[in-house]
């Protein structure tokens, strides 16, 4: 097994599968019209998790892909991770009874921490917290707003609450494949002890291949988006290189068709 968790990323809008640059919903590229056969895509390359993302539902509030999210629940088995608009209790609830693995928790970690206390009781292992950093203070809202708080001053907030991982993003890298904030990243998870999963900007094998470096080794997971889909990261190669059967990285020839993609 990997000791990095590779997580491939399905961001919804408006029922499709986008990606964003920066987190601007005005700039979103749709890689396909069904979320589900993307979904069943990477589970057929090999990926055994899934980060997905309600876009819509980050800057609503509450889940306004619900019925995407439905038919990749009713289509895969693998685990998935969520985040997106989930700021209540009831919200939670409802998407862990659906199957989801776990939920990942964002704006409301800010603004309501009691929520994730609360929730982290209630479901052990089964609640994230989402850390967005922009310009080195946390972003709320889908990345609309900016609050006074740190990375690290949010982490250490639920040091003691029992949250399975934090996802934590450099928007300012975010779906312009310049490579993972690795120093960041790396600062958070050794100024907390709860789980960091890596996300934003990752770019090539070469980032893969920097993932098995041994400071590394305390990394949870990273998540990868534009550039699968792009095909600059060939997944056959980059699971093996995290699973130690490459040594040294090769780039990828060309793209794999992302399922469901509009004409």
């Amino acid at each position: 097994m990997a000791s990095v968790i590779l997580f491939p990323a399905i961001d919804l809008k408006e029922g499709r599968c986008v990606r964003l640059i920066q987190g601007d919903m005005k700039q979103a590229t749709v890689f396909s019209d069904s979320p589900a056969d993307q979904a069943a895509s990477f589970v057929e390359q090999g990926f055994e998790w899934l980060h997905i993302v309600d876009l819509d539902g980050a800057f609503a509030g509450r889940p306004m892909n619900a019925e995407a999210v439905e038919a990749i629940l009713k289509r895969v088995s693998i685990p998935i991770q969520l985040g997106g608009g989930i700021r209540e209790m009831r919200t939670i609830e409802g998407w862990l009874s659906k199957g989801v693995r776990r939920v990942i928790i964002g704006t409301a970690a800010v603004r309501d921490p009691g929520l994730v206390r609360e929730a982290a009781r209630v479901f052990p292992g089964q609640i994230a917290v989402g850390i967005d950093a922009k310009d080195g203070r946390v972003a709320v809202d889908g990345w609309a707003q900016s609050s006074s708080m740190t990375a690290e001053e949010l982490g250490r907030r639920f040091e003691d609450a029992g949250v399975a991982a934090i996802i934590y993003t450099d928007i300012s890298r975010d779906g312009i494949l310049k490579g993972l904030n690795i120093p960041m990243t790396l600062a958070l998870a050794e100024a907390v002890s709860i789980p960091v999963i890596a996300s934003g900007g990752l770019a090539s094998l070469a980032d893969i291949e920097r993932l098995t470096a041994p400071d590394c080794a305390r990394l949870a997971g990273a998540i990868t988006g534009r550039a699968l889909y792009d095909g600059r990261i060939d997944p056959v190669e980059a699971l093996a290189l995290l699973r130690g059967e490459r040594k040294a990285v090769t780039l990828a020839t060309g793209p794999v068709p992302p399922a469901g993609t509009a004409a």
